[in-house]
């Protein structure tokens, strides 16, 4: 009977040809008694050190599920994962063994979760909780850790961290118990980043100063950052490449730059022109119409044909390949021409 090599992950210092991190034809489904729910469906994408990459898409689209396969916390079952690979540093994370999974996260791959509140225990406070991954990974005292935390929390700007090592959450901010969310991912100082949603209910003003902070620790340990958001406004001066989900499947990726200014799908014009914009002001703000799909029941053809103002007859019977519009970038849409040059007019 022949064996089986389980893959070796990569020390820090290793160094590599490829990219960081490479995300490639995904798929992830869920068993519920309505059926198979297929939330993602052939995604690929990849990260490099240092870069920051955004995953655009409304509620539903596969986003959160993708990073979470990454992550490696699906719970499986319902979860599974029928194909596809997820690389780190050339090493698939599918195929490692549980114990060497959970070496790569927290300590190489982070994440922020989406609602602060709900992803903070309640019933302890916040330093112990920044402390517990020192303790727990690094084997530190109690005291040396919380040392740690109140360290990690000067590091995300928490005033008087020294004093506020001790409190709860429901005694912080909105915006102040996002950095310890913060704080607690990058304790161990991941390669990559994962944040999800990470300025969600948060008034412009914090979400600003939220994604400066994570702006600045990527620049201090040139860690790749992977910024999951249905929020475009939010990624325009921190993303240097956009990835668009719709229907569990990526219909558009490229440079932020080009996406701002010629889109190449229907879905990632109808994201942008529903920017509230200052020259508009007394308009009607657009919206895009319909609903997302029901992925127990996907449309035939192309997912967004139902919602979509360039349909013709082939979208709904032939489901696009994401086309390749040009060095960087690619749409998955039969008529991303006549898109991309509506875009530009």
């Amino acid at each position: 009977m022949k064996k089986t090599s389980t893959p070796v992950l990569p020390a820090r210092t290793a160094p590599g040809d490829g990219p960081l991190l490479a995300v490639d034809d995904l798929h992830v489904e869920f068993a519920t008694r309505q059926g198979v729910v297929k939330a993602v469906n052939g995604v690929s994408y990849s990260l490099n050190p240092g870069e920051t990459l955004a995953v655009l898409g409304e509620s539903g689209s596969g986003k959160s599920v993708t990073a979470q396969a990454i992550m490696g916390i699906l719970d499986m079952p319902p979860a599974r994962i029928p194909r596809g690979e997820i690389r780190f540093r050339g090493t698939d994370l599918l195929r490692l063994p549980e114990d060497q999974r959970a070496q790569v996260r927290g300590q190489r791959i982070s994440m922020i979760f989406q609602d602060a509140l709900s992803a903070l225990n309640p019933v302890f406070t916040v330093g112990w909780q920044i402390s517990e991954m020192f303790r727990v990974h690094r084997g530190m005292s109690r005291r040396d850790a919380t040392k740690k935390a109140v360290e990690l929390m000067d590091r995300v700007r928490i005033p008087a961290a020294r004093q506020r090592v001790n409190d709860y959450p429901h005694q912080f901010s909105g915006g102040m118990r996002q950095r310890i969310m913060i704080a607690m991912a990058i304790a161990l100082d991941p390669e990559v980043l994962i944040a999800d949603e990470p300025t969600t209910a948060l008034d412009v003003t914090v979400q600003a100063q939220i994604m400066e902070l994570l702006a600045e620790l990527q620049r201090e340990s040139n860690m790749g950052l992977i910024l999951i958001t249905h929020d475009l406004g939010v990624v325009a001066d921190v993303a240097d490449k956009i990835a668009v989900m719709y229907g569990g499947r990526i219909v558009e990726n490229a440079l932020v730059h080009d996406i701002y200014r010629s889109p190449a799908h229907p879905y990632t014009k109808g994201l942008l022109d529903s920017i509230p914009r200052v020259d508009l002001k007394g308009q009607e703000l657009y919206a895009i119409k319909g609903m997302p799909p029901n992925l127990l029941d996907m449309p035939q053809g192309c997912a967004f044909h139902p919602r979509c103002p360039y349909r013709q007859d082939d979208c709904v019977t032939d489901a696009p390949p994401l086309y390749e519009v040009g060095p960087t970038r690619g749409s998955a849409c039969h008529y991303w021409r006549e898109v991309f040059d509506d875009s530009r007019r």
